[in-house]
């Protein structure tokens, strides 16, 4: 767990944000940034925590009058990617096909938030795949791809058996 609760920022959102969280919801990572988003058709940076739980990605920033929150299920995300800039990290992702931004994060540790998303966007994809019934045409269909790349059928043989399993 690399959540910095020593660092004074991150404290106090943390403080403000743990009202919001389900029961029994475990924060485990956290970074402190502007966040950008839209706003009643208007771009908008907000101030606040990205908080990765072992539910979902929590977005929560503490305002003079009132909050902004935004939650997004660690299924619903499909990349994410982040760089160091001048001011500072920025973190980028998509999630129910909307972009998500977060900019100038100088507290906490972004390598780490990163890797705990990527291992719980791995964990749905891991869950999503063993719910497949071995004889379902998607698990055939993986099953002749692993022989394609093994060199034992040719591309054409992979694509022939794939039309036919998908009915295309």
């Amino acid at each position: 767990m690399a959540l910095d609760v020593n660092n004074k920022k991150i404290a106090k959102q943390l403080r403000y944000a743990e009202e919001h969280l389900e029961p029994g919801e475990q924060v485990l990572e956290g970074v402190y940034g502007a966040y950008e988003t839209k706003s009643l058709g208007n771009d908008s940076v907000r101030n606040g925590v990205f908080l990765a739980t072992d539910r979902r990605l929590f977005f929560y920033g503490k305002r003079t009058f009132g909050f902004n929150s935004e939650s997004f299920p660690y299924s619903n995300i499909s990349s994410i990617e982040f760089n160091k800039k001048a001011m500072g990290y920025t973190l980028s992702f998509y999630a129910s096909g909307n972009e998500v931004k977060m900019k100038w994060i100088n507290f906490g540790d972004v390598a780490s938030l990163v890797n705990f998303i990527k291992f719980k966007m791995n964990e749905k994809n891991i869950k999503s795949e063993s719910s497949l019934p071995d004889n379902s045409p998607i698990a055939q269909v993986k099953q002749m791809k692993e022989l394609l790349d093994m060199g034992i059928i040719t591309f054409d043989e992979f694509e022939a058996k794939k039309k036919e399993l998908l009915n295309l």
